[in-house]
């Protein structure tokens, strides 16, 4: 079995996994108590960022598997991230939820969440395939 950890330290999917839950917390509860709230701009915006970077991740996934398999764990998490953010916008876009709304502040949380999870599965991606050697 490979080992996709560089040097033996906690691995960077396990750390980008912690800080998005902890992120999806803070906003799902200041959307609770109606500190935040989601316009559908910033909505259409997540979601089209969200749409081309899923292009962007097909065209170019066959590379990354086909080069480092311990990677291919990191292309997940950006997958899992990026089909999440796009559901949870679709249906707050699809959905009008009041602003103290405790199922419209899960939905929120569960948004932030996703795309935390993109973006840092980004950012270990790029860190695993340009320096676990």
């Amino acid at each position: 079995m490979l080992n996709s950890n560089c040097n033996r330290r906690i691995d960077c999917s396990a750390l980008v996994i912690f800080a998005s839950v902890i992120i999806g917390i803070v906003a799902g509860i200041f959307r609770a108590i109606a500190l935040i709230t989601i316009t559908p701009a910033f909505l259409w915006v997540l979601f089209g960022i969200t749409v081309v970077y899923l292009g962007i991740l097909l065209l170019t996934s066959s590379l990354c598997c086909a080069e480092r398999k311990p990677c291919c764990d990191r292309l997940i998490l950006v997958l899992i991230g990026i089909l999440g953010t796009i559901l949870t916008s679709v249906i707050l876009l699809g959905i009008t939820f009041a602003a103290t709304s405790i199922i419209g502040a899960i939905i929120t949380g569960l948004l932030l969440f996703f795309f935390s999870l993109a973006i840092g599965g980004t950012a270990c991606l790029i860190k695993c395939k340009y320096n676990c050697d």
